[in-house]
């Protein structure tokens, strides 16, 4: 197309939300009508079921639960008024509660105020919580936030040794569904036993987010932990940040979580549409599904030109790839879906990975995100008449530019600052839209059997552990890894075992190891 062409197509296509002063541009994806017409059917069903979703429709079979997250931001489309009435309950809980930390009303044993809040979860029990911080957190917080967000003893160690002269002011909110995640249960245990170390009572910093008569919630009942606050079955870990998951540490940074919540449901509203030309989901579906052929044949790159949305990118490929790597469709045919997302931010990658976008390999299509604001206060200028401002969305606007003279198309989300509002109209634009394109695609968005798959492998490794190390014990002479496999019961498991012995013997957990790691038949092990 030539210039004059492009912005017929642009004008066209461009879509923009008032109220928000968001703008989406799809006109650089090389989509045409007769995809739009082939795929109607589809988003009419699209458009019909994501109605049923809300209405209360059980969406995820595999576990017999609806799927609620929209009603978090608008309580009054829960199917019961009961829902309703605990979700605006637990709102004003949440205000309540940071207020009263703020202002020292609820203040920990042997200090003033508290200073400081450890998050610990998992998957988007974090991940939500990561962008929401990165992005909104003032300069200077009510309380400063730290995240344990995995099983890694040294990750551990070095948030607690930060915090080593102000443990007697951290909060620490564990997040957990079941209680019975293995990350989130061990960050607690290891950081219990830190503030043990301290002779602080765990009890008087500890915050639980969990289902209710879940194994976390006993607990924390039972120790009468400082507050506890519920998660919903309706609710799946990666849609989960507008609810207590992330409002809760949100509110205790003084992050204004009712706008939010209002963004959010201002683009719910606007996702509701039935028009695939004004709904900015359905438009976004649309692309995906062009530049991957529905087959998410090509992976998603996501650009923001703003420092505090870097883990934006993070954030969208839990909830993208999460809610889309199928291996089977709703009927059951072994289809293999998804779209692999990946990303930093603009401009660095200028002098990253652009050159291999606009050169290398076109399997990959580009979602730039623009922030329109440069700073709240008025910009110094470079050079006369250009600021720091002008240079960034320049490199925005050539990039896209240079990307889409060489066959790689882009898709352009753009907002006018990064605020409450519109994080979380981001959130709820792409809550809808893996929605939108699971329904184009005929897979379920809102579950997740591969996860399920490697918790429980994990499991077996953990239980072969249990039992190699019983093994040793009982024996009184040096054992081979095939030895071991056997009497263990586990002969099929030897590559297993070898790996299990030199992550002990690595650690000193009690094994002697005799031979050389290089060549794993010539190794002996004994109990120590």
């Amino acid at each position: 197309m030539n210039a004059t062409e492009l912005w017929q197509r642009y004008q066209k296509w461009l879509y923009f939300q008032e109220g928000l002063g968001f703008y989406l541009d799809v006109s650089r994806m090389r989509f045409d009508d007769a995809l739009i017409k082939e795929l109607q059917p589809k988003f009419d069903k699209a458009f019909a079921d994501m109605a049923e979703l809300e209405k209360g429709a059980i969406a995820n079979p595999d576990e017999n639960r609806m799927v609620g997250h929209y009603w978090l931001r608008n309580p009054k489309l829960a199917p019961t008024p009961e829902l309703e009435e605990d979700i605006i309950k637990t709102i004003e809980q949440i205000e309540v509660f940071a207020e009263k930390i703020h202002t020292g009303a609820i203040h920990p044993p042997k200090a003033p105020r508290f200073t400081d809040v450890i998050s610990i979860g998992i998957g988007g029990s974090a991940l939500g919580p990561e962008f929401v911080a990165d992005a909104l957190a003032p300069d200077f917080p009510n309380l400063a936030i730290h995240f344990i967000d995995n099983s890694d003893p040294a990750g551990i160690d070095r948030i607690m040794t930060q915090l080593r002269n102000r443990l007697a002011s951290t909060i620490v909110i564990i997040i957990s569904k079941s209680g019975g995640t293995p990350e989130p249960r061990n960050g607690m245990i290891e950081v219990k036993k830190v503030y043990a170390g301290q002779n602080l009572d765990f009890a008087n910093y500890a915050i639980a987010i969990t289902m209710p008569g879940s194994q976390l919630d006993e607990l924390a009942k039972s120790e009468n932990w400082l507050a506890r606050f519920p998660m919903y079955d309706w609710v799946g870990g990666r849609t989960s940040e507008l609810s207590a998951v992330g409002l809760v540490p949100a509110a205790l940074q003084g992050i204004d979580i009712r706008a939010m919540l209002e963004g959010a449901k201002e683009m719910d509203e606007a996702t509701r549409v039935a028009d695939l030309k004004k709904n900015p989901a359905a438009l976004l579906a649309l692309s995906w599904y062009f530049a991957g052929n529905g087959k998410g044949e090509k992976d998603m790159v996501v650009l923001p030109y703003k420092d505090s949305l870097l883990l934006f990118s993070r954030y969208l490929q839990q909830l993208v790839m999460e809610s889309l790597g199928k291996e089977k469709d709703l009927n059951g045919n072994v289809v293999h879906q998804g779209i692999a997302v990946y990303g930093n931010k603009g401009s660095t990658d200028q002098h990253a990975y652009v050159q291999q976008l606009r050169d290398g390999v076109a399997n990959f299509f580009v979602t730039f995100i623009e922030v329109l604001e440069d700073r709240k206060t008025s910009s110094p200028e470079i050079e006369p008449g250009i600021t720091s401002g002008d240079y960034l969305s320049g490199f925005i606007q050539g990039t896209r530019q240079a990307l889409y003279e060489n066959h790689r198309d882009s898709v352009t989300v753009t907002i006018p600052q990064v605020n409450p509002r519109t994080v979380g109209a981001l959130i709820a634009l792409y809550d809808r839209t893996v929605g939108f394109y699971g329904n184009l695609v005929n897979v379920n968005a809102y579950h997740q059997p591969g996860v399920e798959a490697g918790k429980k492998a994990a499991a077996v490794i953990i239980d072969l552990q249990k039992r190699v190390m019983e093994v040793l014990q009982n024996e009184k002479i040096a054992l081979s890894l095939e030895a071991i496999a056997q009497k263990a019961g586990a002969s099929d498991q030897i590559e297993a075992i070898y790996k299990i012995v030199r992550h002990l013997h690595t650690n000193q957990r009690g094994i002697v190891v005799q031979g050389n790691f290089g060549e794993p038949s010539s190794l002996t092990i004994s109990a120590n």
